[in-house]
């Protein structure tokens, strides 16, 4: 019974916030945000989830019938602590929130397609994308919540999933940074050819979202753009529990 009652609740505040939300994404500044991913691979905006829509994806972690997957990280060498892919169909607010973003990094993902000299024309829509993805066999939903406890932390890694991906993802941080955790940065590493290394920590408050590249971006060089790969992670927890959003736009294989 209770966790029926969780599971409504987290639906009601989902349907409730569902037109908001959308006008919320749409409001952000995505000129600039475009002009930031394309010139160093991520960007982060503002706040786009409110403290009750982030309490109720945490408060939704323990309703295992919201979710595809369970992933404990350590029996895979991701790192420690834990992570669920959802479900079709996704909770509301974290459907709203991918096929309200999509449009507007579609646009910098075909920006950057040019880049690279790969194929442009990403659908305008979201589902149009995703109908590509099933076609290639990619079917399975991406979007996932994570949540780290004390001494937890995440591996660099690239979230791929099959031979179809989007250019771009997004993350959410649904807990607040100095209140319910310490430590647990988020970190994005740019592998750059025949040169070192380059890390970047940007710093999230509760609910804003960082977008980032998934597999690489085009740097310019002094004979055009060329190349650069790109893995993210989240350092060590020192205390509390960190919980984000994940949104990734492709689906998996």
């Amino acid at each position: 019974m209770a966790i029926h009652k969780k599971k409504t609740a987290m639906a009601q505040v989902s349907i409730l916030e569902k037109s908001e939300l959308a006008a919320r994404i749409d409001s952000l500044p995505w000129a600039d945000i475009q002009h930031r991913l394309l010139e160093t691979g991520y960007a982060v905006t503002g706040p786009i989830l409110t403290p009750d829509e982030c309490a109720a994806l945490k408060a939704g972690f323990g309703q295992e019938g919201l979710y595809r997957s369970h992933i404990h990280m350590a029996r895979h060498g991701f790192g420690q602590g834990e992570y669920k892919y959802f479900s079709y169909p996704l909770p509301p607010v974290v459907a709203e929130l991918r096929q309200a973003a999509y449009p507007h990094v579609a646009k910098a993902a075909d920006v950057w397609a040019d880049r690279l000299g790969l194929e442009a024309g990403y659908p305008a829509r979201l589902d149009d994308y995703l109908a590509l993805c099933h076609a290639d066999g990619q079917a399975r939903p991406t979007p996932l919540i994570l949540k780290y406890q004390a001494g937890d932390y995440n591996c660099l890694h690239q979230d791929l999933y099959g031979d179809r991906y989007f250019p771009f993802q997004m993350a959410v941080l649904l807990s607040d940074p100095g209140t319910d955790f310490e430590g647990g940065d988020f970190m994005l590493v740019e592998n750059r050819p025949r040169m070192q290394s380059v890390g970047h920590v940007p710093r999230l408050r509760q609910g804003q979202a960082i977008i980032f590249a998934v597999n690489e971006r085009p740097r310019k060089g002094s004979r055009g753009y060329h190349r650069v790969k790109l893995r993210h992670g989240v350092s060590e927890i020192t205390s509390g529990e960190r919980c984000t959003l994940g949104i990734i736009f492709h689906d998996a294989r």
